[in-house]
């Protein structure tokens, strides 16, 4: 179906997969598919290595540009499955649409992932703590310098072998002043300008001794949406409860599986808006016992602090923590293929 252009060359001896840093480390080859004169033309699967870009590259300019990321995992039998990539697909043309850019054909986008990770399947490791991520990702190409959607597209597949993102519980601070996203705008989208504009406020955090931020609603910052890259789950009274989706608030694929396997476990758990003032009420009352992150390149990310506008709130010990463990374990278990994929989760490369 595709054009194919193998590299002569391969880094992958160079590479430690027992200390690999996030996203640094690339595997061999890419694909890449352009729109043109109303249509997509002919993908191709070539060496990795840099884009040639016109300096009026609309997408340089206007920040018409979208992204997802999902994950590869070495199975027991030595084969590989990707994880959910149907549903990643499906968000990703989502995002196209809201960013008013073609949508990519979902059979066409699901075998450019299946070929270019089977031509560079050697980079799934085989560390049960780390995985090959895959990066697609669509941008404007035209050479325009005027506000408009561009005519010209190019949609880019890359792979790269993960360990995890977080190596530590993480610090989080609620977030008052600056917004991630408001009603009516891009926040349920993966659009790129979402996340420059969370880069400063989330330096400010960082300076003050946060890892990230836990984003509130625009109108009123009373109400809990995300966490950082992350959407978020809390435990209180032994009761999972997750901020609810909407226009302001990414759908997560993690966030759904974990729900899905909360319900399979028989854990108390829902969806809905969460309260700051619910929240650090529990804190202070002793009943909010776990909180943690969830997301594609993070999984589950265990919080240590959550920090209030007058107070940080220390998370109890994570080893005397159960949800979010048995969140983690029924997800590793799915994604690795030790336990029954019932829900039908993994598709082998």
């Amino acid at each position: 179906m595709f054009d194919i252009q193998v590299s002569n060359s391969s880094s992958i001896d160079s590479v430690d997969f027992e200390n690999i840093a996030f996203g640094q480390v690339f595997s061999d080859h890419l694909f890449v598919m352009d729109y043109d004169d109303g249509k997509w033309q002919k993908g191709r699967i070539q060496p990795f290595g840099p884009l040639t870009l016109n300096p009026a590259t609309m997408a340089l300019h206007y920040g018409q540009a979208i992204f997802e990321g999902m994950k590869a995992y070495r199975q027991p039998d030595g084969g590989v499955s990707m994880f959910r990539p149907g549903d990643n697909i499906q968000r990703f043309n989502i995002s196209a649409v809201r960013m008013c850019m073609p949508e990519v054909p979902e059979d066409i986008f699901m075998q450019a992932l299946v070929e270019l990770i089977q031509l560079d399947k050697a980079w799934v490791p085989n560390n049960e703590n780390s995985s090959l991520y895959i990066r697609p990702f669509l941008f404007a190409t035209d050479s325009h310098v005027g506000v408009r959607p561009s005519h010209s597209y190019r949609f880019v597949i890359f792979t790269c072998p993960v360990a995890k993102y977080y190596d530590k519980p993480v610090k989080v601070k609620v977030e008052f002043d600056y917004t991630r996203a408001a009603v009516g705008g891009t926040g349920a989208a993966k659009a790129a300008g979402n996340y420059a504009g969370s880069l400063y406020p989330t330096k400010l955090a960082n300076d003050q001794g946060y890892d990230q931020l836990l984003w509130t609603d625009a109108k009123s910052h009373t109400c809990i949406e995300e966490c950082g890259t992350m959407n978020a789950a809390f435990v209180v009274n032994g009761q999972m409860i997750v901020p609810a989706t909407s226009d302001t608030v990414l759908a997560g694929i993690t966030r759904d599986s974990a729900i899905k396997l909360a319900q399979d476990l028989g854990i108390d758990v829902v969806s809905r808006t969460v309260q700051v003032a619910e929240l650090e009420k529990a804190a202070k009352n002793g009943t909010l016992n776990e909180a943690f992150g969830l997301g594609t390149a993070a999984t589950v990310s265990l919080m240590s602090t959550i920090g209030f506008k007058e107070w940080d709130f220390e998370l109890p010990d994570p080893a005397t923590w159960t949800i979010a463990h048995q969140i983690k374990d029924a997800l590793d278990s799915v994604r690795l293929g030790r336990s029954e994929d019932t829900h039908g989760w993994n598709i082998p490369v």
